[in-house]
């Protein structure tokens, strides 16, 4: 039913539709290009955007665990000291590929 009720208000001419070149040109943040539009970032960038991600991906996980903790047990605290293990094990190899430093 939504699908249709812009259907028909389009064709009641009740939305206007004044169509015009600017309104149909190509547009990207309203500012012309100038010089090359292509440029390539500096990998850095996505080395902290993963470890951004993996201490989110911690964060989404411990939180129901830490609400939860009584009722799931030991054996799920060893779950969680794995997990954050293995992101602190990737942390430190990290650190030391000195891929965090920033030059």
């Amino acid at each position: 039913m939504m699908v249709v009720i812009p259907i028909i208000l389009r064709y009641l001419k009740i939305v206007p539709n004044d169509p015009n070149p600017t309104k149909l040109s190509i547009f990207e943040c309203g500012l012309q290009t100038i010089g090359k539009t292509w440029v390539q970032f500096n990998f850095r960038y996505y080395f902290y955007a993963l470890v951004f991600l993996a201490l989110d991906v911690i964060v989404v996980f411990l939180y129901p665990w830490a609400v939860q903790l009584r009722a799931l047990g030991s054996f799920s605290l060893w779950v969680i000291l794995i997990l954050v293990g293995i992101v602190f094990v990737g942390y430190i190899y990290a650190l030391k590929k000195k891929a965090l430093q920033w030059k």
